[in-house]
């Protein structure tokens, strides 16, 4: 078997849909020759965490770790409730405290390109006896964080013929928060000129989605593929809930995501129907902001909210598979339409409807056609949602168990299996 590298800051038991991408690949890695050694940190600061995923772990991965230190300690005692440094997690600008800006402004500018970046030193000196001990010639850096990426584009230097492959599970630069950061125009250039290292010195950049593979290229990669996230068997023989027609959002979501024409479609539809509004039921597995939950609460759907809370990966396999409608929802805003949330697919799987609301001519909206897994809406259709929800709602009262059909010749392709296949090709060129 070849060996390979994988250098990545989320692992089991870390939970969240940044640790699922090389879990799954890796599990499926040594069925088409390769050996995975997974390189992690020892003492992560993990924001939420899932033990349940450590069964996918395949028995034939190496895991190697090594001590990180981190700053979120100290941050999270200046402003606990202030995620900047864990990534894009931001309040609404209206909303922002001294504490929550100066927090921002320190992430953005002090921590270059994270927080995760006292790990790359010690990294690549840890990394570089280890790669030439055991022979490896390809590595895999998975970011964000993007320190990880730097890790790669260390090792590059000293080991020029190393195989580096850079897997961007969201851009760096180009993610639609990254204006958010309150960078000054120092900050800005350094994050600049260190993706475009990444881009042009890695042999290979892999996007998670189509438009992002097309603005890869356009700062400068060499050579782009797009291997989108995907899904496991996740179909469940779940009979539907006769008493409750189910909507529901699996993931958190925060403000700069809220979906009010959702809200809004819904709350017209329960004051125009009375049935409607005994039957609802809207569900959120995951962490809900106080911001989004008020503006909820606000348009009268306090009696239908049902807040889950976080749970394990397969109660949220059980979820959806169980609902009538599964929600997703992107940013308001041009920057956003490459973005795929990872739990599309797992959605997808279930051959529930999706209705999918963000920017339009989006990727989501172009694999929700290709697949008829769903529909699409922009932020500003309310009267189009609240049809689309009235017409799976008509068909729920005549039938509790009616199926929804998808085309399963191109679900099938977003199998994680099928793409770790597809990604071990790529390799191999």
């Amino acid at each position: 078997m070849k060996k390979i590298l994988i250098i990545t800051y989320y692992w089991p038991p870390a939970g969240g849909p940044g640790v699922q991408r090389w879990l799954k690949f890796t599990k499926y890695l040594p069925d088409f020759g390769y050996k995975p050694h997974v390189y992690i940190p020892e003492n992560p600061s993990y924001p939420i965490l899932d033990h349940t995923l450590a069964k996918d772990i395949n028995p034939q991965v190496k895991i190697i770790k090594n001590s990180i230190w981190e700053p979120y300690q100290l941050a999270e005692k200046l402003n606990p409730k202030n995620k900047a440094y864990k990534g894009g997690h931001f309040e609404k600008k209206e909303n922002q405290s001294f504490m929550s800006k100066l927090s921002v402004f320190i992430r953005g500018n002090f921590f270059i390109p994270d927080a995760r970046k006292f790990w790359i030193k010690p990294s690549i000196a840890f990394l570089k006896e280890y790669i030439q001990q055991e022979g490896i010639e390809t590595i895999v850096t998975s970011g964000p964080p993007h320190s990880m990426h730097l890790i790669g584009l260390g090792l590059k230097k000293i080991i020029p013929n190393l195989n580096w492959i850079a897997d961007f599970r969201d851009p760096w630069t180009q993610i639609s928060y990254h204006k958010e950061l309150k960078l000054t125009a120092w900050a800005s250039k350094k994050h600049d000129k260190l993706e475009h290292e990444v881009m042009t010195k890695s042999n290979l950049v892999l996007a998670t989605s189509y438009t992002d593979g097309e603005n890869f290229k356009k700062i400068g990669a060499k050579r782009v593929e797009v291997i989108t996230n995907g899904f496991e068997e996740v179909k469940i023989d779940t009979q539907k809930d006769p008493d409750f027609f189910n909507i529901t959002y699996s993931g958190g979501l925060e403000m700069l995501r809220n979906p009010l024409a959702l809200w809004q479609a819904l709350s017209v539809l329960i004051n125009q129907n009375s049935s409607f509004k005994q039957d609802l039921k809207l569900n959120f597995y995951g962490s809900l902001a106080d911001d989004v939950k008020q503006s909820i609460l606000n348009l009268g759907l306090n009696d239908n909210l049902k807040v889950h809370g976080y749970v394990s990966h397969q109660e949220s396999l059980n979820s959806i598979n169980k609902a009538n409608i599964l929600v997703l929802t992107n940013f308001n805003n041009e920057a956003s339409k490459g973005i795929i949330p990872g739990k599309l697919f797992e959605y997808m799987a279930t051959n529930n409807p999706i209705l999918a609301i963000g920017p339009d001519n989006a990727d989501v909206q172009r694999i929700l056609e290709k697949t008829n897994s769903g529909y699409y809406f922009n932020h500003q259709e309310t009267e189009n949602i609240k049809k689309f929800i009235l017409q799976h709602y008509n068909k729920w009262l005549a039938d509790p168990n009616y199926k929804f059909e998808t085309d399963q010749s191109e679900v099938i392709k977003f199998n994680r299996r099928n793409l770790t296949e597809k990604l071990s090709q790529i390799i191999s060129k």
